[in-house]
């Protein structure tokens, strides 16, 4: 992710009050990144209240940036919740059913696939 200060600053407000992220840096980062997208848009279609439709290129940019870090977030999280959910009892299942699938079987290729590519990530590989 993109952590120029002019991108952060246009970011938003973080975490909203009431419910703790699961990994606080990560689910805060993407909650920035969120809120950040929301106003690029917002002033993409005029509902930032000027009537205009006008985004800058730079934002674009700093929009397009933002995905792939977002993805490595989100992912770790669904990891880290697979693997809280497991340590709970869950069986494969349940998760499966949870995550919209119709397998236990998928589910877990899902982890194992989501654990195989944030450790290429980690490594460098990716």
């Amino acid at each position: 992710m993109p952590d120029d200060t002019e991108t952060t600053a246009r970011r938003g407000p973080a975490a909203p009050a009431g419910r703790p992220p699961a990994d606080g840096a990560a689910a805060a980062g993407l909650q920035q990144d969120v809120a950040f997208l929301d106003e690029l848009l917002a002033g993409a279609d005029g509902r930032d209240g000027t009537g205009q439709h006008g985004v800058s290129g730079e934002g674009v940019a700093a929009a397009l940036g933002l995905f792939e870090g977002m993805r490595t977030a989100l992912d770790r999280l669904e990891a880290q919740v697979v693997i809280e959910a497991r340590r709970r009892g869950m069986e494969w299942r349940e998760i499966a059913g949870h995550q919209g699938m119709k397998s236990s079987q998928a589910a877990s290729q899902r982890y194992q696939r989501l654990v195989t590519r944030l450790e290429e990530i980690r490594q460098g590989i990716r």
